[in-house]
């Protein structure tokens, strides 16, 4: 990086943090003056941006690409976004394609932890500095520039705690995991464990992974209540589990809490529907728009935290009718 690319980046960098305050706000449009649009364009415009996303077919992955498109088209900053569509060696090889293409900076969500690391451990070899988001790559000998992700551990231990609420704070409970060894499910695994340590009065009699995914998580919910007649509650680490719960416990005809993570605008809804009955709302999409600013910040010889954890809301009955999605998902999710 050059002392030259690092003083053009100066204007850049103040825009960018209004940018991102922006998003924060929940308006979900983020647009800066054009005054400093302009000049965020031009000491900008000779950096790229390598994007190496797991997929996007997942909501959470779509919104936290569209916020990093629309910062760095704010900025003026190029960027190259490559899809591995699920597949970690495919998403290696895309890691070193946009090495080969001598981006800037790597914005990282990883597919699969491990696998991922490699990704890393080549970008630091080419002093490519790495914002890893929402999974977090196994270090190995590998360095992260930042990690910006959800605070699953404090979001599982609100939502289960909020879940043992409903329930009296006793009874049996079922969970439904994600792709076990995720950083998001042994995150929110962790923080449920949490809020069961604090609730003795509730057990687990029924856990398994059903990998993010709604047709899975319905099938094994539907084997937890044909086993567990009394389970009063099911935990589904992501809201597409939860909402399988909730369709297989009313198939089932059988009245239980059902929660979720995540705040897409389906289990919104469905919450407003009293299908289900809560869940935690994660920013993907300010969460992109904060990985921009930090590779510009980085770029400009910068720093930034190593770790960046963002809240979520939590949404229930009782407001989910108040919750305007732009706020965690973009604008494009309507």
């Amino acid at each position: 990086m050059t002392a030259l690319k690092r003083s053009r980046l100066a204007v850049a960098l103040g825009m960018a943090g209004t940018l991102v305050l922006a998003g924060c706000g929940g308006s979900g449009e983020n647009t800066p003056s054009s005054t400093a649009a302009g000049a965020g364009s031009a000491a900008a415009s000779d950096y790229t941006i390598g994007i190496s996303v797991a997929d996007q077919k997942s909501l959470f992955y779509i919104a936290a690409v569209d916020g990093m498109e629309k910062a760095a088209a704010d900025l003026g900053v190029k960027t190259v976004v490559l899809s591995a569509d699920n597949n970690s060696t495919q998403q290696v090889n895309q890691v070193n394609d946009l090495i080969t293409q001598q981006v800037d900076a790597l914005i990282f969500i990883a597919q699969d932890a491990t696998a991922a690391a490699a990704g890393v451990r080549a970008a630091n070899k080419a002093e490519i500095p790495v914002i890893a988001v929402d999974q977090k790559p196994e270090s190995g000998d590998g360095k992260l520039a930042t990690y910006i992700a959800t605070d699953s551990v404090k979001a599982a231990d609100a939502l289960c705690t909020w879940m043992f609420e409903q329930i009296g704070g006793s009874g049996e409970i079922g969970i439904l995991q994600g792709v076990l060894g995720a950083t998001a499910e042994l995150q929110r695994s962790q923080g449920c464990q949490q809020a069961l340590d604090k609730t003795p009065g509730v057990t687990v009699v029924a856990k398994q992974a059903a990998n993010w995914d709604e047709t899975e998580g319905y099938k094994a919910a539907q084997n937890m209540l044909q086993a567990n007649p009394d389970i009063k509650a099911i935990f589904g680490e992501s809201d597409a589990m939860a909402m399988g719960a909730a369709k297989a416990a009313k198939d089932a005809g059988k009245t239980i809490v059902t929660v979720g993570i995540d705040g897409f605008p389906t289990m919104v809804k469905a919450i407003q529907d009293k299908l289900t009955n809560a869940t935690q709302a994660q920013v993907p999409y300010v969460m992109g728009q904060q990985s921009v600013k930090d590779a510009l910040t980085i770029l400009g010889g910068g720093s930034v935290p190593a770790e960046q954890y963002q809240d979520t809301v939590l949404v229930t009955q009782d407001n989910a009718a108040t919750i305007d999605v732009v706020q965690f998902y973009g604008p494009d999710v309507k």
